[in-house]
């Protein structure tokens, strides 16, 4: 499977827009790039074709994009970028906040455009990763998470030989190999980008680990360009292995560096 292969699925109200985007892509070597003009619509075909790639856009006859955003990610972590005329920082803010992999304001240059998506496909697909020919067949690459069945969570992020499969912060059991936290009986899951960022907090735990090194764990790129989408998932993150996210007891913030996972004194210890 190759990057061209991958199946988009657009979202937008006006038709000439969207027949243009598609044409735009299919020139640039997507073939497989679906149209859908509302919410309804558009969901009824993201489960059916079970799209690598969702460009979204916000303002649609039957709801807002926001609210198909939340409808999809409650099935699927596919990627999603968000094409909008609203280029209000509220709103962009917004729709990274709920976890968007990217968001692109009307009107735009069609290579911008083309240039983010292909950026978005890589570093979530094919960055450390391939996908073989087999795999290709049957719709279900060997880096999984939304090729073939969008549910399916990546087996990348099963824990190596030597690494632990379980981390314990406090009360908080984390299993790597489940992409799930346990707390108080409360079992809740991980996204994939948060379980990577996790990971490598992990694997350095007790020492800083730099913005750039976790952007380049988890998008394959530097710092610059995701600091509001970095800050956004370590949010999210605290709010599932703190017991009071708004003052962290072991995600810190080493300011102006990177974050910190907090290694577990010798007071926090608990027999298991």
């Amino acid at each position: 499977m190759n990057l061209y292969d991958s199946r988009i699925l657009l979202i937008d109200d006006n038709v000439e827009l969207a027949d243009m985007v598609r044409d735009m892509l299919r020139r640039n070597g997507y073939s497989n790039v679906s149209c859908a003009h509302t919410c309804e619509q558009g969901m009824s075909m993201f489960r059916e074709e079970a799209p690598q790639l969702v460009v979204l856009d916000i303002m649609l006859p039957d709801g807002d994009g926001f609210s198909l955003f939340r409808r999809i990610r409650d099935i699927s972590e596919v990627p999603i970028l968000f094409l909008s005329a609203k280029d209000e920082d509220n709103d962009r803010l917004f729709g990274l906040g709920l976890g968007a992999d990217d968001y692109i304001t009307k009107p735009f240059l069609s290579q911008e455009l083309l240039l983010r998506v292909n950026a978005v496909l890589k570093r979530t697909y094919f960055s450390g990763a391939r996908l073989t020919g087999s795999s290709a067949g049957n719709g279900i690459g060997s880096y999984g998470d939304s090729f073939g069945d969008p549910r399916f969570r990546n087996p990348a992020f099963t824990p190596s030989s030597g690494e632990p499969d379980v981390l314990l912060l406090g009360e908080h059991r984390i299993s790597f190999a489940e992409a799930s936290v346990t707390y108080r009986g409360k079992t809740t899951s991980f996204t994939a980008k948060e379980l990577q960022l996790l990971k490598k907090l992990s694997q350095n735990r007790g020492n800083i680990v730099t913005f750039d090194a976790l952007c380049m764990a988890v998008w394959g790129d530097p710092y610059y360009g995701y600091e509001n989408t970095l800050m956004v998932h370590i949010r999210h993150l605290r709010e599932k292995i703190e017991d009071d996210p708004s003052s962290p007891k072991w995600l810190l913030t080493a300011r102006g560096l990177g974050y910190r996972l907090k290694k577990e004194e010798k007071s926090d210890e608990k027999s298991v």
